[in-house]
């Protein structure tokens, strides 16, 4: 894990009777701290967070907040991205243990052996990555702007992906440019299958598939629609006519989904594990319970080394500009 974190303290116990969003606004008021979430949060995370989003929109808010103290309900990498942008400002996260998968499968160390087989190739990391990946890195994309900053190379420079082989495959698809691609792979997204999807559309014939681009290759090609989380939010918004969608992606999205279009059918996609949602076990550690609790304790929070911090920051920095 590439958080230089601090260890958890042993909390007090919450007093009985204590009103949590009560409590929470009160802290936040306090510690002018703002609040961002992840769309993949529980929704009553969502609803009391100052600002709900995606990677990239989380990253943007991060770089403009005036806030003191940073909460982020979300993963490590997320937390730690606000930390690269926001040196001089306390960024707390509930739960030392919510992690990424994607992250994690692609060690720092691993990733530098591993580039020395790729000289001369320039390194575009997803943002699902740790600050030491980062830091090997020339630029950071999302699932939002993976295709525009691939695309930013001359047409003749190699490019190394990391660490997602199957959103690599799909931006290799779109550009028309070889990738060398990390093996890497989300828990929650690798569970989708094709197969599982034309039974699910043949229940529901007239749903349009959408699905985001970590999915693997048999999903995607079944999908009408492919976007990052927000692109997925804004797709089933921004089209009325259609009533119901099958989504291949984290359920979490579903509670802002349900909200802007009331009216529609939202089917989540059935994972390979066989139950009847796709839920990411590492966001849904975060509860309102552990957001007051390390709001009212000031921690854990995120600490990185300010070197890594510096050779993170660069790529971050271009992936904003790239996106602006």
């Amino acid at each position: 894990m590439s958080l230089p974190l601090a260890s958890a303290p042993k909390s007090a116990p919450i007093p009985q009777g204590v009103s949590l969003l009560e409590e929470i606004a009160r802290l936040k008021k306090s510690l002018n701290a703002v609040i961002l979430a992840h769309y993949y949060q529980d929704g009553e995370i969502q609803d009391l967070a100052d600002f709900v989003g995606d990677s990239l929109q989380l990253s943007q808010a991060a770089a403009k907040t005036q806030a003191d103290t940073i909460v982020f309900c979300g993963v490590h990498f997320m937390a730690e991205t606000a930390k690269i942008l926001n040196p001089n400002k306390a960024v707390l996260i509930p739960d030392l243990d919510a992690g990424c998968s994607l992250a994690d499968r692609c060690p720092g160390d691993q990733f530098a052996a591993w580039l020395k087989q790729y000289p001369g190739h320039k390194v575009v990391s997803y943002i699902n990555c740790s600050a030491e990946v980062k830091a090997l890195s020339d630029v950071i994309c999302t699932s939002s702007n993976a295709e525009k900053i691939v695309r930013s190379f001359p047409r003749e420079q190699p490019i190394v992906f990391a660490p997602d082989r199957h959103l690599g495959a799909w931006v290799e698809k779109q550009t028309g440019r070889p990738l060398v691609k990390w093996p890497g792979f989300c828990v929650v997204h690798e569970q989708f299958t094709g197969r599982q999807l034309l039974r699910l559309k043949a229940q529901h014939p007239s749903a349009q598939i959408i699905a985001h681009p970590e999915c693997e290759e048999s999903v995607l090609d079944l999908a009408d629609y492919i976007g990052s989380t927000r692109g997925l939010l804004d797709h089933v918004s921004k089209n009325p006519q259609q009533k119901a969608f099958i989504v291949a992606t984290e359920v979490g999205i579903l509670h802002l989904m349900q909200k802007a279009r009331p009216d529609a059918e939202l089917i989540p996609a059935p994972p390979s594990s066989g139950c009847n949602c796709a839920i990411c076990p590492y966001m849904r550690l975060n509860s309102l319970e552990k957001l007051y609790v390390c709001m009212r304790d000031r921690g854990p929070s995120v600490t990185l080394a300010e070197d890594l911090r510096l050779r993170a920051l660069k790529p971050v920095q271009r992936m904003l500009e790239l996106s602006a």
